[in-house]
């Protein structure tokens, strides 16, 4: 697939709000992982108020060079019918769940795939077909027996345990306007976000939960993966490309994502598109399934090597949090001087612009404050059992962990926070407990596969 695919007239694109605009606004720097884009002057002329609509060969081009690099965003026109889709169901000893659902979908194509249940599924009604595993193969060989026996363009999968709401896809198909989209998910949200301290942890900070920021989806970016709890896919892409590896019986649906965007098509989250997922809302259903999810990592590395590295930074900003780190006069010197020779490095990047010293300045500093947020995360969820050894040896470490871990909470309680949530003393005191379940998975996961490979930074030059 080449991304070189001409947009159809009538698709537009709008700058993303967290784009800047440089050099008369022939320079555009923004999307994730921040990416610096140049046009020439007859292209910047085509952006109104960071709009542009395609009318020509020209936009066209244009346009599909601000969507691949991030720096925009797409508001297609037309989308394809809801009748081109079937709903592909995989399920599993949950009748309850499939009946909800079921009954939330009526009137749509539906294929419920019974991986195995101890009580056969049995069709309710006349479009919903079902076929069943005799002994279970895992969610992954389910959704493609579902894949192989469907006709339509499009499928949605979604789980048994999520609830779409109203508009659902619609706000999805509008994506496939544009010809390299092989895959759009929606914003999965809390179907229960009250009910318990737990419940409420879990409607601001679930890990299916990927924000409200639109995006495409790219590893190492803000929005690396989406899950297959709900997303909507092109039927032959996805069955071209092998769908779903059914070796794996975690993070397959990051392996899907990652293997298609190897092959060049663009994969997109549209939070206007919401469906509703009944958490695990008690303690022990909800910390061994967060340690199932660590487990995974271990698998995605073996196939997609660094993509999954819990810290990813260029060298010289890693060497300043470093030095920083140590508390000391010689650390922070280093650190200091850590931090001029990647705003040197970086100046080269913007000669070009205006105040180019200023921008790498400022540019250096933000890279600075996302690795320090990174290695606090890091200390906390992904090394968690080095850290706890330091801590041990040392007071003064112990001192300064303490004190990280509950920065880096308050840190994440302020940015995932939603109306009548958590204080954060009990939302800090669940993040800590989430990271450590994910944590101990991902070690788990790297001594059954013995290697290091999802544990190993990657430090960038």
């Amino acid at each position: 697939m080449t991304n070189a695919v001409r947009l159809p007239d009538g698709f537009a694109v709008q700058c993303d709000p967290s784009s800047r605009a440089y050099s008369g606004g022939r320079v555009l720097i923004g999307g994730s992982p921040t990416t610096m884009l140049t046009l020439a002057p007859a292209a910047a002329a085509m952006l109104v108020d960071g709009h542009l609509e395609v009318t020509d060969p020209a936009s066209a081009a244009v346009a599909r060079r601000l969507l691949d690099s991030g720096v925009a965003q797409p508001r297609p026109t037309a989308r394809p019918s809801t009748a081109d889709v079937t709903i592909i169901i995989p399920v599993r000893n949950n009748p309850a769940g499939l009946t909800r659902l079921l009954d939330a979908v009526r009137g749509y194509r539906v294929i419920v795939v019974d991986d195995g249940s101890t009580v056969p599924v049995h069709s309710p009604r006349r479009e919903v077909s079902v076929l069943r595993h005799g002994t279970s193969r895992g969610p992954a060989a389910a959704r493609n027996t579902g894949l192989r026996s469907a006709t339509t363009e499009f499928v949605a999968f979604l789980d048994s345990d999520v609830i779409p709401r109203e508009g659902w896809l619609r706000g999805m198909l509008g994506h496939f306007d544009d010809p390299t989209v092989a895959l759009v998910a929606p914003r999965i949200v809390a179907f229960d976000p009250d009910s318990t301290a737990l419940a409420r942890y879990e409607h601001s900070r679930s890990s299916l939960d990927l924000g409200r920021r639109e995006s495409r989806v790219r590893a190492g970016s803000i929005v690396s993966y989406v899950p297959s709890a709900a997303m909507l896919v092109r039927r032959r892409v996805i069955a071209d490309e092998g769908g779903f590896d059914e070796t794996m019986t975690v993070a397959e649906d990051v392996d899907l994502c990652w293997r298609l965007e190897r092959a060049g098509w663009s994969l997109r989250y549209e939070p206007t598109a919401q469906v509703a997922h009944d958490h695990r809302i008690t303690i022990g259903k909800w910390f061994s399934r967060r340690l199932f999810y660590g487990t995974g990592a271990a698998l995605l590395a073996e196939r997609h090597t660094d993509a999954v590295a819990p810290v990813a930074m260029p060298v010289w900003t890693a060497a300043a949090v470093g030095g920083a780190a140590t508390l000391t006069r010689v650390g922070f010197a280093g650190a200091v001087v850590s931090m001029a020779v990647a705003t040197v490095r970086l100046r080269k990047v913007f000669t070009g612009l205006d105040q180019p010293t200023s921008v790498a300045a400022q540019f250096a500093v933000r890279g600075f404050a996302a690795a320090v947020g990174q290695v606090a995360s890091a200390a906390c969820r992904d090394y968690w059992p080095v850290t706890a050894v330091a801590m041990a040896c040392s007071r003064r470490f112990r001192r300064v962990v303490i004190a990280t871990a509950v920065a880096e909470g308050v840190a994440d309680w302020c940015t995932h926070r939603q109306v009548g949530g958590l204080d954060p003393v009990r939302y800090v005191w669940f993040k800590r407990l989430d990271d450590l379940a994910y944590g101990t998975g991902l070690w788990r996961g790297a001594a059954r596969a013995r290697s290091v490979a999802a544990l190993t930074p990657n430090l960038r030059r």
